[in-house]
């Protein structure tokens, strides 16, 4: 069922949606290179300036002109952090440039930090990282004689999120490896906007499969892609 036929207090084009976004926000981003990515909202994204001077936390910034690597070319990212920024080439020439300010994390500690933000936790210690430049300007401690270094929690003031399947109250079921950092980063921002592939209404989805509540969203936007042949690819009008 399309968002045509299916009112709803939450649901917004993609446009609508991106206009709650403001000039030098940071967005929390899901995905993981393309999988679970929240492609129409960035593309909304990129059709407009007035919400520049991005930083985008995200595992990565997806490809060379897609996903987030989209809003790479069209300069509405000033800072990203992450994980694996080397799959896109134009992310290693922005920040060789200047043009990109770029601040790494560890995958597990990324998911991690984002997780404690989420529940209200202000920081934790961990061993990754301890005697690497990551670990530069960060608190260290001592426990049962091993070093740590102390990470902090990471919110944001929006996050951008793709689930298969929602109902109109804005309750999420994911598909497969779209579970990647999407569920965690719902439960870490202020505003929280779901993009799905389908939207139907409450009593339809099966309560054991809906991962993320819908008192964690607050926009619903319909997905402009669909699923072909494994890859995502824009709908025919």
């Amino acid at each position: 069922m399309t968002m045509h036929s299916i009112t709803s207090s939450k649901l917004k084009t993609p446009e609508e949606a991106i206009d709650l976004i403001q000039d030098g926000d940071t967005l929390l981003v899901g995905g993981f290179g393309l999988c679970g990515t929240p492609l129409t909202l960035i593309d909304a994204i990129a059709m407009q300036t007035k919400a520049m001077n991005l930083t985008v936390i995200s595992n990565n910034l997806g490809e060379a002109g897609k996903g987030l690597g989209k809003l790479l070319r069209t300069g509405h990212i000033k800072k990203a952090v992450g994980s694996y920024f080397t799959s896109n080439r134009d992310a290693v020439k922005a920040w060789k440039n200047g043009e990109l300010e770029i601040e790494l994390i560890p995958q597990g500690t990324l998911a991690e930090a984002i997780r404690a933000g989420g529940a209200g936790i202000a920081g934790f210690y961990i061993k990754t990282g301890v005697g690497t430049e990551l670990a530069k300007g960060k608190e260290e401690r001592i426990f049962n004689g091993e070093r740590y270094i102390l990470i902090e929690g990471i919110t944001a003031k929006v996050a951008l999120i793709k689930a298969w399947k929602a109902d109109t109250l804005g309750n999420l079921i994911y598909s497969k490896s779209a579970r990647n950092f999407n569920p965690m980063m719902a439960t870490a921002a202020e505003l929280v906007i779901a993009e799905v592939d389908e939207i139907v209404p409450v009593g339809e989805l099966d309560p054991e499969r809906i991962v993320t509540p819908h008192n964690y969203i607050d926009v619903i936007v319909e997905s402009r892609y669909e699923k072909s042949g494994g890859i995502y690819v824009e709908k025919k009008s």
